[in-house]
C-alpha cells in the first residue's frame, strides 16, 4: 500500500484528536479516552463472541445522534463501563455534549476488556473506573504512551503481556488514517515459539523490532476463556458518513485477524469503533476501499506495537515481549 506513517505514528496524526491514559498500579488496570476538538461522527462493529459495551446501539446509521464527544476503552470487565460515567461528567464540566433544551448531554460510547484475573488488587470498596475515566480525559494529548498504559495496562495475550498500541498512515491523496488498540486476546500475537509478530508483513521500519517473519505455528491457547478481548478505535480525517464508518470498522477487523491467531473467538469481545473528524467532501466507494485497507493495516501494526512496547512490572503473571526475548529492537 502506497503512503507513509504519520509524523507521530499514532492515531493522533489525525488532526484534531487527542488521547489520554490513566492507570492504577495496585489495581493493575486502566482506561484510555479518545476525544476531539469537535464532536466526531462514529460507527462500530463487533465480531467477538463476548463483548462488553455502552451506548454502541446509537452508532447505527439510522439513529438520531450522529456524533460522539469521546470514546472510552477500559479494563475492568463490566466494572470498567463506569469509566464512561467519569468521562461524561468531565465533558459536562467543559460544556460539551448533545444539546437538549438547556442541557448538554455528552455522548460517550465505551468498550471493556477482561483483566480481573491479572494479579492486581480488585478489592475496592467503590468502583474506581469513573475516576480513572475522568483522569484519562484530563490527560488527553497528541502524544501518549504505548505498551503498559491505559486500557492496556493490565492486558495479557496467550503467552505474553498485552498492552496499548497505536499506528498511523497517510495515503497518497493526503487522507490520514490511524488506529489505537488495547490488546488482550485469547490468541497469540507472536508466531510459534519465536519473537516474530504475525503482523510482520505490515511493519513499517522497525516499529516492533524489524524481525520479519517467523515459523507460522501457533502455541496452544492456555489463557482462560472469558478473560480476553481486543478493543480498538480507527480514525480518519476523511469526511465519512456513519454508514461508511461502519464499513471502515468492519474492514479494520481484518487487522485483528492479521495480527492475532486465533481472532474473533467466542471468548473475545473484539470490537472496533471508527471515527471521522472530516468536514470535507463526501467520500466515494474507491476511496473508502483504500481507507478501510489502511485502517486494517494500521490496526495490525498497532496490535504488535502494543505487545512489543509492554513493560515488565513486579507481580507479572506473564512475561513481557522484551523480558521473554531479551531484545529492545
Amino acid at each position: 500500500m502506497s503512503g507513509r506513517p504519520g509524523a507521530r505514528n499514532l492515531i493522533t496524526d489525525v488532526a484534531g484528536l487527542a488521547l489520554g491514559h490513566a492507570q492504577d498500579a495496585r489495581l493493575r488496570s486502566g482506561v484510555s479516552v479518545l476525544v476531539a476538538e469537535q464532536p466526531m461522527r462514529a460507527g462500530v462493529h463487533v465480531m467477538g463472541g463476548a463483548p462488553g459495551t455502552r451506548e454502541t446501539e446509537l452508532l447505527a446509521p439510522d439513529r438520531l445522534v450522529q456524533e460522539v464527544d469521546a470514546l472510552v476503552l477500559s479494563g475492568g470487565s463490566a466494572f470498567g463501563l463506569d469509566a464512561a460515567s467519569g468521562v461524561t461528567e468531565g465533558l459536562r464540566a467543559m460544556g460539551r455534549g448533545f444539546a437538549v433544551g438547556d442541557m448538554r448531554v455528552p455522548i460517550v460510547p465505551a468498550a471493556i476488556l477482561f483483566d480481573l484475573g491479572n494479579g492486581g488488587a480488585k478489592d475496592w470498596a467503590h468502583n474506581p473506573y469513573a475516576g480513572l475515566g475522568r483522569a484519562a480525559l484530563a490527560a488527553a494529548a497528541r502524544d501518549f504512551a504505548l505498551g503498559s498504559a491505559g486500557a492496556g495496562y493490565g492486558a495479557t495475550t496467550a503467552r505474553l503481556k498485552g498492552g496499548f498500541g497505536s499506528a498511523s498512515w497517510v495515503l497518497p491523496d493526503g487522507v490520514t488514517v490511524g488506529a489505537a488498540v488495547a490488546v488482550n486476546p485469547v490468541g497469540c500475537v507472536t508466531m510459534g515459539q519465536g519473537p516474530e509478530f504475525w503482523a510482520a508483513p505490515f511493519e513499517q521500519g522497525a516499529e516492533f523490532g524489524g524481525l520479519g517473519m517467523g515459523v507460522a505455528d501457533t502455541v496452544p491457547v492456555t489463557k482462560l476463556a472469558r478473560e480476553a478481548t481486543t478493543i480498538a478505535i480507527v480514525a480518519t480525517d476523511a469526511a465519512l458518513s456513519q454508514a461508511q464508518l461502519t464499513r471502515m470498522a468492519i474492514a479494520a477487523h481484518d487487522g485483528i485477524a492479521r495480527a492475532i491467531v486465533p481472532a474473533h473467538t467466542p471468548f473475545d469481545g473484539d470490537l472496533v469503533f471508527a471515527v471521522s473528524t472530516g468536514e470535507g467532501a463526501a467520500v466515494e466507494a474507491p476511496a473508502l476501499l483504500d481507507i478501510g485497507h489502511a485502517a486494517a493495516c494500521c490496526l495490525a501494526r498497532a496490535i504488535a506495537r502494543g505487545v512489543y512496547e509492554a513493560q515488565t512490572m513486579p507481580g507479572d503473571l506473564l512475561p513481557s515481549w522484551r523480558a521473554r526475548f531479551g531484545q529492545a529492537g
